[in-house]
């Protein structure tokens, strides 16, 4: 499944990006790790990360959020995206949640942090987690937060569904990652 989950990402490329700020009290930050001319995000205050912390870098999201069909209802069973940096794909998003370097092998996982979300009605939620382990020592290895913002998409489909069935829907999302200190 995760073969699948993966190859779905994959092809989420080709469906084109887009990221829309949603309004509320917000700081910008810039989407990429990269100082050539970086888009700018806002920050809900709502999944704003500790102070203690500081931002380690910024990256665009692009793929899907697979639901599956369960009781007559659509549940999220993962996403799978690709992570880039200017274009480049430096890392992939899947269940866990979970981000995973495609250049040093480093991952982080993570868990929402309770009630540190904004709500939309077009498009997923935006998010802060609040990572719960590490593997390896690279670009991932001493991430503390991720917060999923300026999402695009993605929302379950609306309407009844027959028990089983699955359906991949695009979605984009900057994902802003942070460091102790």
């Amino acid at each position: 499944m995760k073969r699948i989950a993966l190859s779905m990402a994959f092809a989420a490329i080709a469906i084109g990006p887009g990221v829309a700020a949603c309004a509320s009290a917000r700081q910008p930050v810039p989407t990429s790790s990269k100082t050539a001319a970086p888009q700018q995000v806002q920050i809900p205050d709502a999944v704003k990360v500790p102070s203690d912390n500081k931002l380690a870098s910024s990256f665009e999201g692009h793929g899907v959020q697979i639901y599956q069909c369960t009781n007559n209802s659509w549940t999220l069973l993962q996403p799978a995206a690709i992570i880039s940096d200017n274009g480049n794909p430096i890392a992939l998003h899947s269940k866990g949640p979970v981000w995973i370097s495609t250049i040093d092998g480093s991952e982080v996982s993570a868990t929402p942090v309770p009630n540190a979300i904004v709500n939309h009605t077009d498009a997923i939620p935006e998010l802060l987690l609040k990572a719960t382990e590490h593997h390896g020592a690279g670009q991932f290895g001493s991430v503390t937060y991720v917060q999923r913002l300026a999402t695009k998409g993605g929302m379950a489909p609306k309407g009844g569904c027959a028990d089983g069935a699955q359906v991949s829907v695009p979605y984009s999302a900057s994902y802003l990652f942070y460091t102790a200190g």
